[in-house]
């Protein structure tokens, strides 16, 4: 009898073990790290997961993907050091302030990441060659601000006092204000800085934008405009301000327009970064792109709103009209 409960132990064993190894985490494979800082961005994560299985990866048998996602800015440190923990293969990540972090507790795990202008913030020595553990996509930030600028005074001819709501300890916007200050005189527009440091000062930048007579408000990308856009596009509306921006995320909560990088497109291309270097390729030697794929998007809902008609040339222009 105790031979066969020995033997019906083993004959257990082998077929649960086989079970319990389903439930287990994959060992062995290559494994990334995916940061999705100051809170979620639809369909980002899911565009590089895309990315990967165009490439022929699938999720738990040939790679494993470990996603960590902050709410604030403020999650980033410990959700890198959750990552970097783990031992992931390569960082993935996006913002100039979470790659700059990325980079600032690792100068020897492999990053990609989607920033603003990373020579400007000494992320990497060129975009053709970057030289260190560093590359990934670039978003050409100035330029696409001041064609925001430019598309706003098309669409509100009237508007003479443009309110720039902007993130001072973002590193890129130094740079970005001087190019809309040179482009400003062009386009009859007075520019008004509106610095906001964190969501405490919001408030505080529509009650400046009311009494300097803005009649506009071009809210710069940066993570921290993101994360609130809810609450940046209801208060717009609530001051008959309309909002123009870089990031569509705060056109689809009720701004008015963006004209910017379609992001899933290039979360999907940071996949082929991961691959390469996945390959043995370097960071320091693979070059920052910048993007290929760009978007107008209007909300005719919040133009209605403001009693704004939008021009003509800019409907068959757009991308995407939110009715």
């Amino acid at each position: 009898m105790r031979r066969i409960g020995l033997a019906v132990v083993l004959a257990l064993s082998l077929v649960l073990a086989p079970l319990a190894a389903e439930g287990q985490p994959a060992r062995g494979l290559p494994r990334i790290g995916l940061l999705e800082p100051g809170g979620p961005r639809p369909g980002w994560v899911e565009a590089f997961h895309q990315g990967l299985r165009a490439l022929g990866y699938v999720e738990g048998q040939n790679i494993v993907v470990e996603v960590r996602r902050g709410k604030t800015a403020q999650d980033t440190p410990r959700l890198l050091a959750e990552l970097i923990a783990l031992k992931v293969d390569v960082l993935v990540t996006w913002s100039t302030p979470a790659v700059l972090a990325a980079k600032t507790v690792t100068s020897t795990l492999p990053i990609v990441g989607i920033s603003g202008d990373p020579v400007l913030t000494g992320l990497v020595v060129s975009l053709a060659r970057p030289g260190g553990n560093v590359t990934g996509l670039a978003i050409v930030t100035s330029e696409l601000e001041v064609k925001n600028l430019q598309l706003l005074k098309e669409t509100v001819p009237k508007v003479s006092r443009v309110g720039i709501v902007r993130n001072p300890e973002n590193p890129v916007w130094a740079k970005l204000y001087e190019d809309l200050q040179r482009a400003a005189p062009t386009l009859g527009v007075t520019l008004l800085p509106l610095d906001v440091r964190n969501v405490d000062e919001l408030e505080d930048a529509f009650t400046r934008a009311s009494r300097q007579n803005a009649g506009a408000l071009l809210v710069v990308n940066d993570g921290l405009f993101n994360t609130h856009r809810a609450r940046i596009a209801e208060r717009a509306v609530r001051s008959r301000l309309p909002v123009i921006s870089v990031s569509r995320l705060i056109i689809e909560s009720g701004g008015l327009m963006s004209y910017g990088a379609h992001f899933p497109d290039m979360m999907r291309r940071a996949a082929m970064y991961v691959d390469k270097i996945l390959k043995g390729a370097k960071p320091a030697d693979l070059p920052i792109e910048q993007p290929t794929k760009f978007e107008l998007v209007v909300n005719m809902k919040t133009a209605k709103a403001l009693g704004l008609t939008i021009p003509q040339s800019i409907l068959l222009r757009a991308d995407q009209v939110i009715e």
